[in-house]
């Protein structure tokens, strides 16, 4: 079925002559079925963006295959070094500098989407319309209207897309999501969150000539047409409300995520949200230093708070504090994945007729657990990832709420089931933002 999502022929030649045109073959056997891994039960996998975490599922995912369980078939960056790395690590890969010659591939499974955040909705969304499942990082989208795209096409097209909010699939999350769905603190009455703050910019470079290993275009992407800064790549990119939204779309979406789960609250989806920030005063990163939001559910009532700093009530940089009845509270530090539950979380026994979450549990690393679970959604028709991608578009959704309301200056009334900001005009304008052509939803 064609529509306004499909990338035209047309569109794709006339933007693919800066990227690396490289000849591929399909390997004799592997060409996949619909629904189905490739030969010998393999799923054969692409990876479109490959450094920081991108690097470190190409890892995991090299090792899947030393296992028999997957086949790297293709990597891809606009980097060239990095993509020249990537395919000495992933021995008979092809290398591409365009995600799209990935999407064409007829015998690619499943793609691993890594990219800066502003990619992500525009490649899940032409993968997913080429027949191919999707793990993609976090946060899902910049945009509300990203994120619904992002489902739709998950949906339309019956691909199974997980994104990389790993701490579901984490022991420390597992852990306190039990106690806490279980009664260790009485009932919850709110949530706290602490987080560092926001860098500033405040050694300003002026524009300049990209690298030559760098395809600027390409890394833009759906962004509009600017001059290149070293501010704005490759991990910095955060720090921009634009391409990141600074660290409530980064670690909130990891730390919302987890919470969410415990509460039990991933139908809760309409809420009240109220922002307020200290923005910088020079630079090119406009993400609010510090920043407070809170965020006020109902049925059954209950209060989330994004604090940054916040009040640091345990050890580490950043975590979450789940408030009980009678002062009890419980600590869950960084997300739940990189760091161990409270030891009452870990030592409570399940009461009779408990609840018992589920959560996948066939390796050590986190990490290939999140990645297993994803396997076994496409393994298996009716069931959804840990993090399927409606779930992951709703906790993208307390973020980039959060980052409206900061904008707006004033608090925000979201109706989730119409998935629009109640009588507020020009915040309903901001759920979405144009696209640069060709790279457009």
């Amino acid at each position: 079925m064609k529509d306004r999502h499909q990338l035209r022929r047309r569109d794709f030649l006339a933007t693919s002559a800066a990227a690396a045109s490289i000849p591929y073959f399909i390997p004799e056997g592997v060409l996949a079925q619909d629904e189905k891994p490739g030969a010998n039960d393999r799923l054969v996998v692409g990876h479109i963006g490959i450094g920081g975490m991108g690097n470190g599922h190409l890892g995991r995912m090299v090792k899947f295959q030393e296992m028999g369980l997957t086949s790297v078939a293709a990597v891809c960056d606009v980097d060239e070094g990095r993509l020249a790395s990537a395919a000495k690590r992933a021995v008979g890969a092809t290398p591409y500098r365009d995600y799209r010659y990935i999407c064409q591939r007829k015998d690619i499974d499943a793609v691993v989407i890594a990219t800066p955040d502003h990619w992500h909705a525009v490649q899940t969304v032409h993968a997913c319309e080429s027949g191919k499942h999707v793990y993609v990082e976090k946060p899902a989208s910049v945009t509300v209207e990203e994120g619904q795209a992002m489902v739709t096409a998950a949906r339309r097209n019956h691909r199974k897309v997980q994104v990389g909010a790993q701490g579901r699939t984490g022991w420390g999350a597992y852990y306190t999501c039990r106690a806490i769905r279980n009664g260790i603190v009485g009932k919850v009455s709110k949530v706290t969150c602490w987080h560092y703050a926001n860098p500033v910019d405040n050694n300003p470079v002026a524009d300049g000539d990209p690298p030559p290993q760098l395809d600027w275009d390409l890394w833009l992407g759906p962004l509009p047409w600017r001059p290149y800064n070293q501010r704005y790549l490759h991990g910095v990119f955060r720090w921009l409300l634009e391409s990141g939204g600074g660290q409530i779309r980064d670690r909130g979406a990891h730390q919302f995520s987890t919470i969410m789960w415990c509460m039990n609250a991933d139908h809760q989806v309409s809420y009240t949200v109220e922002a307020t920030g200290t923005a910088p005063t020079m630079g090119l990163w406009d993400c609010p230093i510090d920043m407070n939001v809170v965020y006020n559910f109902t049925d059954p009532d209950w209060t989330l708070t994004w604090g940054q700093p916040g009040n640091k009530v345990g050890k580490s940089e950043f975590g979450n504090v789940f408030w009980g009845e009678n002062g009890d509270h419980l600590v869950l530090e960084w997300e739940g994945a990189y760091r161990p539950a409270e030891p009452r979380a870990m030592e409570f026994k399940l009461p009779p007729g408990g609840e018992d979450p589920y959560r996948i549990d066939a390796y050590d690393d986190f990490n290939m657990n999140h990645a297993a679970d994803w396997f076994k959604a496409i393994r298996e028709p009716d069931y959804l990832p840990a993090v399927d991608i409606e779930i992951g578009h709703r906790i993208a959704t307390l973020c980039n709420l959060g980052n409206i309301s900061y904008r707006l200056g004033r608090k925000l009334q979201w109706d989730g089931v119409k998935q629009q900001v109640v009588g507020d005009d020009q915040a309903n304008r901001l759920l979405g933002v144009p696209q640069r052509h060709p790279y457009h939803l």
